[in-house]
């Protein structure tokens, strides 16, 4: 026997509003799951973490680093590289101009720090593909 012609009507628009029901549903999940992903330049860095200082002195401490780190980095970049580790060359470099040995150790420090700053984000990469994999692969996941 043939339905009748509302009957049919209601019927396909309630499968018109439980897809686009889904449709929405499945655009929110996305978007929070978005949302909770990190990406590597928003991650939080403590800078306690890097930097040794007694409790309200960070400030001075980091200056006291910034001054003389990059000097000590200079002067031993100047005595393994320049002088080959010969101490008697390296007393014959003129070592009076202190703004261009704390250059050089500078240069090097920034050098060191881009190129480790790029093997972590290398390491975030391969982390994250990692998860996605699992993820993916996981016979055990829920579906949305």
């Amino acid at each position: 026997m043939k339905k009748p012609a509302h009957e049919n009507d209601n019927n396909n628009s309630s499968l018109y509003y439980n897809s686009v029901q889904d449709t929405k549903s499945y655009r929110e999940k996305i978007s929070q799951e978005r949302k909770k992903r990190e990406s590597f330049s928003s991650q939080e860095i403590d800078i306690n973490k890097y930097v040794l200082s007694p409790e309200g002195w960070e400030g001075v401490v980091l200056t006291l680093y910034i001054i003389f780190i990059p000097y000590i980095v200079g002067v031993l970049f100047l005595f393994v590289f320049i002088a080959e580790v010969a101490f008697d060359k390296f007393l014959l470099l003129d070592m009076s101009s202190v703004f261009i040995v704390w250059a050089i150790g500078y240069e090097v420090i920034a050098v060191t720090l881009l190129f480790l700053i790029f093997l972590s984000f290398l390491s975030y990469l391969s982390k994250a593909k990692k998860k996605n994999h699992n993820k993916i692969n996981n016979p055990h996941r829920g579906r949305y």
